[in-house]
């Protein structure tokens, strides 16, 4: 017996010894090729097995393999895949990835794009894997939701009606750029969201720069910066097909090939995808068709061009009125009741729905003119046609408290009967009707950057930015419901209009915008140390034609240009202390013109603020950060002081029309402290978090602040109190809390939990004559988000399938909020945000 035991003993040592002289250790440290900074999180698995590891904050791994002679593979989205025959413990040392689109350089430069440790501002970056992950079924700007300084929503609860606050600053005051072209609207600065659906399909990556920003061109972004990096085209050929179906009718459908980097220096990629759904809300029917396309040529050794076009052409239904708590929980539907809508002949009919199309089209160019200079240009035009819907006439019929044309109590539009009134009404014309409300525009612009490496240690930078905007901004009828005609007595050329479909009412002018911009930055950096110093110039002329106030003969149908001078200047050290330790430091002042309606604020030609004040922002930040081997974290302290700040603001008022007001001179002061890290829990597991806790207030109180309706009309004029008041429409506290778990090399599993608090709800300025109370506060709310992604084989094909659930426990919570007459719950208008959504995908690589 006791033989036995020593020879299974013997047996079982020696099965261990051979296991273990099988095995082999490597370790290495994987670089970005164009930072030459450490890369986190790339993949490094032994090829074939399920053995693998993810390089820590450093970049450095270290594998045990099962097999001495083995192959590794080394892979990290938006880069080449990279693999290398083992044999025995082996180092191999630093290894730079090549990125794995034609052109992505060259675009990085053009975009601004942060780079960690080295750029002093505070930077978050979310790449396409983890966009591809979270998106789902929200709208773009959420998948930024777990941002320091970032709130957002999906407002009414349309599709593409999204929008994002960053430090408490809305779309208006966030610079928005695609591949370093600014697409913030040239009259007000506002994001359409809708104009973008399908952008999450063909990012690279997203770079969210709060404060000032490292962007080089002359935009000065008050919140921050929203950098988003397209696509280019694959170095390698292949390509995808994919489908995603969700909650309420969710359908998604798409492709994308590429055709790869060929011998003679082309490469092409498109990209297509069709969306089509219910809505989550009543009433909220969308469509969508979506396009990418890339053409890459390389011109001998020192050109390269590129030319990209994308867009969306889409239409869906909106909830534009909001209601009273109590009006939710007294409808059938819910969280989900909209009274924007109905049935007219068994058919869905929006009284509010939104259409639009943008296409975005630009030819880039890259010059290397030596080894140390380059000249990077982007030449660009965007043609945008569409506009918001609306009703025209006795809009009382449309109102939800006008019960007689409600099928039920708090039930949709009775368009029958409206239909039925107007073909009574005969010769009378139609009493009310649908229109819309159209904003087209031509864009184009020329943006320039030369870059030359001074020193070894200084380059400078310089460049120029172009852009000639021209909105057209008119309404036209759209559904006479049954009646012959809607008579409109708004044009002076043409009194007593009988206007039939597709006819002008209302008004009709054009907003032109001319800029012209200048910038140049010089950046320093040598060993620890980095620096930048940067200023910019621009001027802004603004010109108003109108065709329906003034005759076709009157001189005044088109004004003089306005110019507005606008001017920056910006810098920032970043110095790190050790490997683990960095602290930076930015400031700058920037003075910005004023909106295009602060200049025509009472919407005619004779009426000009030719005297409207620039806007005058100074931003201070102090950040430290610290990078160890299983914990990366960052603290930011930040001091944003808006003097003269354009405010236009857009509310409901009691009738249900929505009211309009340009807010001239408030000013406002933004502070607050931002936390983010991921911690390394072990191989599989890591750990997010961030907190963000500001306070944004008013400053000063405003008199004469005109109010006007959606057609232009001054109907009241009134004070403004609000000095030391909260600044609403965002939350001032937000934490957020993620795990990211590998349950094996090709499944990922997440978590994800949000928390909101101290959103007060945007005030009306009609309410806001005498001394008050702050807004109403909205109930602080967290949700849960989940996903689970998992890759395979399937035949010769590689494939994923993604599985999504937003708000996990159905929480009901209120995410915007309008303030009402004595700013409590019971008056207050709301949006409830979304409960419990869900989407599957399917992608399959070829």
């Amino acid at each position: 017996m006791k033989n036995n035991f020593k020879f299974l003993f013997f047996a079982v040592t020696l099965l261990c010894s051979a296991i273990t002289l099988a095995q082999s250790v490597v370790t290495g440290t994987v670089l970005d090729p164009e930072t030459n900074a450490p890369m986190p999180g790339v993949n490094v698995i032994e090829v074939g097995t399920s053995n693998g590891i993810s390089t820590d904050f450093d970049g450095n791994f270290n594998l045990t393999t099962k097999s001495s002679d083995t192959k590794l593979s080394i892979s990290f989205v938006g880069y080449l895949s990279q693999e290398f025959e083992i044999s025995g413990d082996t180092n191999l040392g630093e290894i730079t990835l090549a990125p794995s689109e034609f052109g992505l350089d060259e675009v990085n430069i053009i975009a601004s794009v942060a780079v960690d440790r080295k750029t002093p501002v505070a930077v978050s970056t979310i790449r396409a894997n983890e966009i591809s992950l979270k998106l789902g079924t929200q709208e773009f700007p959420e998948v930024l939701k777990s941002t320091p300084g970032v709130y957002a929503t999906k407002a009414g609860g349309g599709y593409g009606d999204g929008r994002i606050n960053l430090r408490g600053f809305d779309s208006e005051n966030v610079a928005v750029m695609i591949n370093g072209v600014p697409v913030n609207d040239m009259e007000n600065g506002r994001v359409y969201w809708s104009n973008w659906a399908g952008l999450g399909d063909v990012t690279s990556s997203m770079q969210v720069q709060r404060g000032l920003g490292a962007s080089k061109v002359a935009v000065p972004s008050v919140g921050g910066t929203i950098n988003i990096i397209s696509k280019t085209t694959d170095v390698e050929e292949g390509g995808n097909v994919y489908a995603t179906l969700g909650n309420d009718g969710y359908e998604k459908y798409g492709v994308t090939y590429s055709t790869g980097l060929m011998d003679n220096g082309f490469a092409a990629t498109v990209s297509a995808a069709k969306t089509d759904g219910d809505g989550y809300v009543d009433g909220t029917e969308f469509s969508a068709v979506s396009y990418f396309l890339n053409l890459s040529k390389q011109l001998g050794e020192d050109h390269k061009l590129s030319f990209t076009a994308f867009g969306a052409k889409q239409r869906h239904g909106q909830r534009q009125t909001s209601h009273t708590i109590d009006t939710y929980r007294d409808s059938e539907s819910g969280i989900k009741f909209n009274s924007d809508w109905g049935y007219k002949n068994g058919q869905v009919t929006h009284a509010e729905d939104n259409f639009y199309h943008k296409p975005q089209i630009s030819l880039n160019h890259y010059w290397d003119i030596s080894d140390k200079t380059s000249l990077s240009t982007a030449a660009y035009v965007s043609f945008g046609s569409g506009g918001g819907g609306g009703t025209g006439g006795d809009g009382t019929k449309f109102a939800l408290s006008n019960s007689d044309y409600r099928i039920g109590e708090l039930g949709t539009i009775d368009f029958d009967r409206i239909v039925a009134e107007n073909e009574a009404a005969g010769v009378n014309g139609s009493e009310s009707f649908l229109r819309a409300s159209r904003n087209d525009h031509n864009w184009f612009g020329v943006l320039s950057t030369l870059k030359t490496d001074l020193t070894d240690e200084i380059v400078l930078l310089g460049g120029l930015d172009y852009r000639n905007y021209k909105g057209i901004h008119f309404t036209e009828v759209t559904d006479l419901l049954g009646g012959q005609y809607a008579l409109d007595n708004s044009n002076v050329n043409n009194p007593n209009n009988q206007a039939q479909v597709g006819d002008k009412i209302f008004y009709d002018n054009d907003g032109k915008v001319n800029w012209f911009g200048a910038f140049a930055q010089a950046e320093y950096s040598k060993d620890k140390l980095s620096a930048f110093v940067s200023l910019s110039a621009s001027n802004t002329a603004y010109k108003r034609v109108d065709r329906f106030l003034y005759l076709d003969t009157d001189p005044l149908q088109e004004t003089d240009a306005y110019n507005f001078f606008g001017y920056g200047a910006k810098g920032g050290v970043n110095y790190n202390i050790n490997e683990n330790h960095n602290v930076f430091v930015n400031l700058g002042y920037f003075e910005k013109a004023p909106y295009f309606n602060s200049v025509f604020a009472s919407r005619n030609n004779v009426d000009v603020n030719e005297d409207a004040e620039n806007q005058k922002i100074t931003s201070f930040e102090l950040g430290y950060g610290f990078r160890g081997e299983k914990l990366s974290a960052n603290i930011n302290v930040y001091h944003t002081k808006w003097n003269d700040r354009t405010e236009v603001a857009s509310f409901q008022l009691q009738d249900g029309t929505r009211a309009f007001a340009n807010i001239l001179g408030v000013n406002a002061l933004h502070k607050g402290v931002e936390v983010d890290l991921k911690y390394k829990a072990t191989d599989n597991l890591t750990i997010t978090g961030m907190a963000s806790l500001g306070d944004w207030r008013w400053d000063n109180n405003i008199e004469g602040v005109e109010i006007l309706d959606e057609t232009n009309t001054v109907v009241q004029t009134v004070d403004i109190i609000i000095e030391d008041l909260h600044v609403g429409d965002a939350a001032q506290t937000t934490l957020a809390l993620g795990t990211n778990y590998k349950l094996t090399p090709e499944t990922t599993f997440t978590i994800d939990y949000n928390y909101f608090d101290d959103l007060y709800a945007q005030f009306d300025p009609s309410d806001r004559g005498e001394a008050g109370p702050d807004a109403w506060k909205v109930p602080a709310y967290g949700i849960f988000d989940t996903a689970i992604r998992h890759g395979f084989s399937f035949g010769s094909f590689d494939a994923t399938i993604t599985g999504r659930i937003n708000n996990v426990f159905d929480t009901e919570y209120i995410a915007d909020a309008q303030d009402g007459g004595d700013s409590t719950f019971r008056t207050a208008r709301v949006y409830y945000g979304f409960g419990r959504t869900f989407s599957v995908g399917m992608k399959l690589n070829f």
